[in-house]
């Protein structure tokens, strides 16, 4: 895959344009793609009728962008970025087809652990499905091999009101990789794109790893927030709440090294990132405006993969039972 110029513009399709997608869908948009975006409701209205609006640390970005709920109505695509929640996957599956050409690389930017994990993963479980994640393995079948790239981003964001996105994180980043390892030319055409727009796109040869050290945030950090309805810097700033996240993220770090993957250790300075942070966490927001909770691929899936490594997680295993019994009392859980 190779950059083109703007008479040739790559067409690229953001599947879920909420807030990480329509930052994206506009930095995409300004580096000269053909972008399109998959959405719905009171945000689809407002992007048919007046763009996207992104306001961010360098300004306020405006892209008029193809927007349907439809796939069907965008056509094959050079590329595409699959943004959406991990429930909504399985929809995902079922209507993506129309914007997949010949050789259409998916990249799949979301929290958690991804349905395609083990692919490619050197060892006894290799090839392994995720049922909770891709249930029946709609999506395996629906894109084939070797389409999915592996996506990881940095980007503290909200949707503050139909078509409207800010951005709250000063520097964001979008990590890309190949779940076989390889530096491929798709991958640093795409991050080399993300980076074109202004932000900070990066190709890596572990993605895994680059998974890990944001979930391991995410997995102490997204339970303890459902918890007590706080964001990070109510958290942190209580003694016994900051040791049960420490105590979870080194658990976390010993399931991800047991799969292979090598994430920074450095715990004290993931909670001081983490320390001053008034966003509250993407799977709270969604607690507490009646969305689904992605609490199978952020919170369940780890804890499946330290069964399959044999590996000890007390702490993690406390944790999320009390956070599926909060997304079950909700109607948010199933």
């Amino acid at each position: 895959m190779n950059r083109r110029n703007r008479d040739t513009a790559m067409k690229i399709c953001i599947y879920g344009a909420g807030a990480i997608g329509g930052h994206l869908a506009a930095r995409l948009h300004r580096a000269g793609a053909s972008v399109s975006v998959v959405a719905r409701g009171a945000h689809l209205a407002a992007i048919q009728a007046h763009g996207l609006v992104v306001h961010a640390a360098d300004g306020t970005h405006r892209a008029a962008v193809r927007a349907s709920s439809e796939p069907a109505e965008l056509g094959p695509q050079d590329a595409v970025f699959v943004t959406v929640k991990a429930p909504a996957l399985p929809s995902v599956a079922a209507a993506i087809g129309p914007l997949l050409a010949a050789d259409t690389p998916v990249a799949f930017v979301m929290n958690g652990i991804p349905w395609w994990y083990f692919d490619h993963l050197p060892g006894p479980l290799q090839g392994r499905s995720l049922p909770r994640i891709d249930p029946d393995d709609r999506l395996r079948r629906a894109l084939g091999p070797g389409r999915a790239i592996g996506g990881v981003v940095y980007s503290a964001s909200s949707v503050t009101k139909p078509g409207v996105v800010h951005v709250e994180q000063p520097k964001s980043r979008f990590i890309l990789g190949e779940p076989d390892g390889g530096l491929s030319d798709r991958v640093r055409t795409l991050a080399g794109l993300i980076t074109d727009g202004g932000i900070s796109g990066e190709a890596t040869a572990t993605i895994r790893t680059e998974i890990w050290n944001k979930l391991i945030s995410n997995l102490a950090g997204g339970t303890l927030a459902v918890l007590t309805g706080s964001a990070p810097k109510s958290i942190y700033a209580e003694p016994a709440a900051q040791q049960a996240a420490l105590r979870m993220m080194h658990e976390a770090t010993a399931i991800a090294r047991a799969l292979g993957a090598d994430p920074t250790t450095n715990h004290e300075a993931r909670i001081a990132n983490h320390r001053a942070m008034d966003h509250k966490p993407s799977i709270l927001q969604d607690l507490e405006v009646g969305r689904l909770m992605e609490i199978d691929g952020m919170f369940d899936a780890p804890l499946a993969l330290a069964h399959l490594a044999g590996v000890e997680v007390p702490t993690l295993e406390l944790l999320v039972a009390l956070c599926k019994l909060k997304g079950r009392s909700a109607g948010l859980y199933q």
